[in-house]
């Protein structure tokens, strides 16, 4: 068995934050006794990754995700636990780790902001001594894939968001890093964007074998990219394993979409299950899913419809519920 990328046993961080009273009396007796509050923003997260995948971060705002990414980077030293990267200890901020790491946040910039992007791809290839023939090879592949060719000696400011971040993304990957740490690296951008560059993450990773942790509040990144996600609940891990299991275990109900041919009443529509919506000859229920087959059946024998489908609920809409109804500590 190869060396996870990633191995992480029992992580914990704790952040003291001053607090006070509010008035003048309470800012003087700050001065000479200060109070804190200690804010645990992981508590005891064990989990391991292996080469090659792509595992995505799921919480709310708050339930540690960008901490541990960058408690993985090494920009945070952790309070208690252990952390392997890459067969290092990440915030000793070893070189041999830093030559193999990348970490890009959707709302942090790296291009030098008054330079044409390729200034700031040479300083790179400089930071990281990248070989001249690597550096080419690498580039031309980041033009192609992320279309960039237009936008190489165009200054930086006056590139639109997603420009910048197609150029960002190649800033992050021009060293070939094995580890690549995502956070909302779509936030912000439109559809067409954000789905070039879900592309262009699973392509490149298809390529080089690397891995990816990725963070993101979009379902679309994690359900089209990840392999398997990680649901974070105030600094605890809740669940591991496919996204696909997890919509199944918190939505234990599905949509029979129906089209019929003449009106029925809405009475005897109920007896198949809760109505959630009916207009015309439209009508959508909601059924336990373990009875879907059954329920439709009996839809078709007791109606005249024209068409009908079983579709499942919106992930994104699933995630409300869970987290809203505490759902997500019993994952």
């Amino acid at each position: 068995m190869p060396e996870p990328v990633v191995d992480v046993h029992d992580l914990v961080k704790v952040f003291r934050s001053p607090e006070r009273e509010t008035g003048t009396k309470a800012t003087i007796a700050a001065l000479f006794r200060a109070q804190h509050r200690e804010i645990r923003a992981i508590d005891g997260l064990t989990f391991s990754i292996d080469p090659g995948e792509i595992v995505g971060f799921l919480g709310e705002n708050g339930a540690g995700k960008t901490v541990t990414l960058k408690c993985l980077a090494g920009l945070l030293h952790p309070t208690s636990g252990s952390i392997r990267v890459l067969g290092h200890v990440p915030h000793v901020r070893d070189r041999a780790m830093l030559r193999q790491l990348t970490m890009m946040a959707g709302h942090r910039n790296q291009l030098l902001w008054d330079l044409p992007a390729q200034d700031t791809f040479e300083v790179h290839k400089t930071i990281y001594e990248i070989p001249d023939s690597r550096y080419s090879e690498t580039l031309d592949e980041l033009v192609e894939l992320l279309e960039l060719g237009p936008l190489l000696r165009q200054s930086v400011r006056r590139m639109s968001l997603g420009q910048r971040m197609r150029c960002e993304l190649a800033a992050a990957l021009l060293h070939r890093p094995r580890l690549v740490l995502l956070d909302e690296p779509t936030i912000g951008l439109d559809a067409t964007v954000q789905y070039a560059i879900r592309e262009f993450l699973k392509d490149y990773c298809r390529r080089h074998e690397s891995t990816i942790l990725l963070s993101s509040h979009y379902m679309a990144d994690l359900s089209e990219i990840t392999s398997r996600v990680l649901l974070l609940d105030h600094g605890t891990l809740r669940y591991d394993g496919t996204l696909t299991d997890l919509v199944r275990r918190a939505a234990p109900y599905v949509y029979l979409k129906m089209v019929l041919r003449h009106p029925a009443d809405p009475d005897a529509l109920k007896e198949l299950g809760d109505l959630e919506h009916h207009e015309g000859l439209h009508v959508t229920m909601r059924v336990p899913r373990a009875e879907s087959a059954g329920r439709a059946g009996a839809a078709l024998r007791q109606f005249d419809v024209q068409e009908v489908t079983v579709q499942e609920p919106a992930t994104e809409r699933i995630m409300v519920e869970l987290f809203a109804s505490g759902q997500a500590s019993d994952a």
